[in-house]
């Protein structure tokens, strides 16, 4: 029986392809971002989510470095980048990261964004609609604040254990939800010791970000193609917003992924690479007369 490698065993092989550097931006409000980058063609942006890092895309690497430049970013308040005081707004973090695309002359770009990255993407593409080819969703919402009870009471929940615990216990908290399965045992305990590893008030201060996102009402104003990818098991986000997401977008599709949570990525790394390979390639690929 072939056994699944590790995500951290994945990363020692294929991460080491992409150059790391800092820019500084040319606003005066964004801030270096670090960020690894590889391959040629169209540009693909990966943001990745809530604690995360541009270390979270070791399973797609391999899969997408042919067909695009890659540029995997640090969001303000994660692994390499600066963690400077909140509070943080979702248009500021998009801002750093319109900022770096700039300097690397990497638009129109793709912009694939997991959970917080998939909001900063959608601010993105109503802040400089220009630098946006597509968007890629993945478990995300126009608004993180859900109108479920039992979504809300989580919500706040996760925002009482950043103040009450520390990272230590948010990590295995946090990473519990996302892998509970007993096979992802090993994914369950790499993601923790990543997640353990944050700055506390940078996480607080990006929690906060996420909690005070609400883009429902200008939604219509994303032209661009839109995939939204939603995990079938996702539980900390629900299905609704999802829908509405892809919905309420001028161009957008929903593509359901089966037996996968909140992190599908990760957990179904084989389908939804193929999901977003597909839909991309489609956008890239000349009609023909």
């Amino acid at each position: 029986m072939l056994r699944r490698p590790t995500l951290d065993g994945l990363r020692r092989q294929s991460y080491h392809i992409l150059a790391v550097t800092t820019v500084r931006t040319k606003s005066a409000s964004a801030i270096e971002l670090s960020y690894g980058h590889a391959g040629q063609g169209t540009p693909l942006v990966l943001l990745h989510g809530l604690g995360g890092s541009r270390n979270d895309w070791a399973l797609q690497l391999p899969a997408w470095l042919p067909h695009f430049h890659l540029v995997a970013i640090d969001l303000r308040g994660h692994g390499s980048s600066p963690k400077p005081a909140g509070p943080y707004r979702m248009c500021l973090l998009a801002e750093d990261v319109a900022s770096l695309l700039y300097r690397l002359d990497a638009w129109p770009a793709h912009i694939l964004g997991l959970s917080l990255g998939g909001a900063v993407a959608q601010q993105l593409a109503l802040d400089q609609p220009q630098l946006v080819r597509s968007l890629v969703l993945v478990n995300t919402a126009p608004r993180f604040v859900s109108d479920s009870w039992r979504y809300r009471l989580m919500g706040l929940q996760r925002v009482a254990s950043a103040y009450l615990m520390n990272m230590n216990a948010v990590a295995a908290q946090v990473a519990q939800k996302l892998f509970p399965l007993d096979e992802q045992a090993a994914l369950r305990k790499e993601t923790c010791a990543r997640l353990a590893a944050n700055d506390p008030n940078a996480y607080k201060a990006c929690l906060w970000a996420v909690a005070r996102f609400d883009i429902r009402a200008s939604l219509s104003r994303i032209e661009c193609p839109v995939l939204v990818i939603a995990g079938d098991r996702d539980t900390v986000l629900p299905m609704e917003p999802k829908r509405l997401l892809a919905e309420r977008v001028a161009n957008g599709q929903l593509k359901v992924i089966a037996d996968s949570g909140h992190a599908t990525p990760i957990d179904q790394p084989t389908a939804f690479n193929e999901a977003v390979l597909a839909f991309l390639t489609q956008i890239d690929t000349p009609a023909l007369n």
